[in-house]
C-alpha cells in the first residue's frame, strides 16, 4: 500500500483523486529535492483550507454555543484554528507518518512541527473540499474537532498565542517575547514570511505566513509548545 493510499484509509472517507491527496502531503522542501516527481507542493492547498477550516469551526461554535457573544466564539475559534489547536487535529489523523518533507527538513524534526503540521492539515482539508465538496469537509472537521467544539475551557486558555506567551514569559522571566524577521520572500502579493520568536535570546518557536502578523502569531504558538513540552508552560506556571 503506498503511503498516499495508507492516509487515504485512515481519512476513512471515499476520496477517488488521490493526486489532490498526495499534493496535500507534499512539503515545498521535498519539492526542491524531487522537481520531476510532482506538478506542486500544498501551499495553494493550504490557502484554500485556510478558509475552509475556518468557516466549517466557525459555523460549527455558532450552533453549539448559542449564548456567546461575538467576542467569546472569536476566541473559541481562535483556540481551535491556531497552530497548536490544528496540530492536535492533524496528529489524530496520522498527518506527521505521511508527509513527504525534504532531508534538511526531517533532520530538523520537521514531521514534530507544530506550524508544518497546521499548514498540511489545512492542506488536506482544502483536498477534501475540493475533492467531496462543501458538507462533506464540514462533517469530517466537525466530527474530528468535536472535544473542542464542545469544550468550555476558561477565557484564559482562549487568548491569543502572542498574549499567552507574553504574559507568561513576563511572569516567570521578566522578559518580553521579541519577534524576529527571518525571511520574506515571494512578490508583494504572494510575500510569504518567517519570523522567530525569541526570549531572553533563545529562540522558541518559528512561524510562517503570508504576513508578519501571522508568522508571529505561529511563532508565538510554536514557542507556547516548546515551553510546555519543557514542562514549563503557562499552563504548568498558573
Amino acid at each position: 500500500m503506498s503511503l498516499v493510499d495508507g492516509f487515504v484509509e485512515r481519512l476513512g472517507l471515499p476520496i477517488d483523486d488521490r493526486a489532490l491527496i498526495r499534493q496535500a502531503l507534499i512539503h515545498s522542501s521535498w519539492l526542491h529535492e524531487h522537481r520531476d516527481e510532482a506538478p506542486g507542493h500544498n501551499e495553494r492547498l493550504e490557502q484554500l483550507g485556510d478558509a475552509v477550516v475556518s468557516l466549517a469551526i466557525s459555523e460549527a461554535l455558532f450552533r453549539r454555543h448559542p449564548v456567546d457573544d461575538e467576542g467569546m466564539l472569536s476566541a473559541r475559534r481562535a483556540a481551535i484554528v491556531s497552530t497548536v489547536g490544528l496540530a492536535r487535529l492533524a496528529e489524530r489523523i496520522g498527518l506527521a507518518d505521511h508527509l513527504l518533507l525534504g532531508e534538511g527538513e526531517r533532520l530538523q524534526r520537521g514531521p514534530l512541527r507544530p506550524s508544518l503540521l497546521a499548514s498540511a492539515f489545512e492542506a488536506v482539508a482544502g483536498a477534501i473540499h475540493l475533492e467531496l465538496g462543501w458538507e462533506a469537509v464540514r462533517d469530517w472537521l466537525t466530527e474530528l474537532a468535536e472535544p473542542e467544539l464542545t469544550g468550555d475551557e476558561p477565557i484564559g486558555t482562549l487568548k491569543s498565542p502572542k498574549s499567552r506567551l507574553q504574559e507568561h514569559t513576563q511572569r516567570t522571566t521578566g522578559a518580553r517575547p521579541e519577534y524576529r524577521l527571518v525571511s520574506a520572500v515571494g512578490p508583494d502579493h504572494e510575500k510569504r514570511f518567517r519570523i522567530e520568536a525569541v526570549v531572553a535570546d533563545e529562540v522558541l518557536g518559528v512561524g510562517e505566513g503570508p504576513s508578519r502578523r501571522e508568522a508571529e502569531t505561529v511563532a508565538a504558538d510554536e514557542a507556547l509548545s516548546t515551553l510546555e513540552a519543557r514542562g514549563d508552560g503557562p499552563e504548568e506556571a498558573s
